[in-house]
């Protein structure tokens, strides 16, 4: 487990941009019952999460579709949350960083980690902005 002093500037780029921090399964339940389309960011320490993830993630908000809901749990701090997050994931196998668009509590779309890993935010942002656009 990380320490919170050392991830909270990462958590804080999702959260200055409208993300919801959740540190509980049962926060997560909660946020995947949610009605609409809700986006949640798997968020790591890793460099590919501060290069092309995190950035990624808050370029996609830039267009007219946007999800109803943004949520972020922090893999290697929020374990609890992070497992409950994963267990929707499924059949992806975990990762992190990754991205998952859920409509009405069903995952619609998904970008694992060898998604983002070695490719720029603006790929990543246009990835997102096209599920929004499909599904939002």
């Amino acid at each position: 487990m990380y320490p919170e002093e050392m991830v909270r500037p990462m958590r804080n780029e999702l959260a200055e941009v409208g993300f919801q921090e959740l540190y509980s399964a049962e926060a997560v339940e909660n946020a995947l019952k949610s009605e609409g389309t809700t986006l949640v960011v798997v968020n790591s320490v890793c460099g590919c999460a501060a290069r092309n993830a995190r950035p990624g993630a808050k370029m996609s908000l830039t267009g007219d579709k946007k999800p109803d809901h943004l949520v972020t749990v922090f893999a290697g701090v929020d374990r609890e949350a992070v497992d409950a997050a994963r267990q929707h994931m499924f059949p992806f196998p975990p990762s992190s960083p990754s991205m998952a668009l859920f409509k009405n509590g069903e995952l619609v779309h998904m970008l694992e980690r060898h998604h983002i890993e070695g490719r720029p935010a603006e790929l990543i942002a246009e990835n997102l902005k096209d599920a929004y656009e499909e599904h939002c």
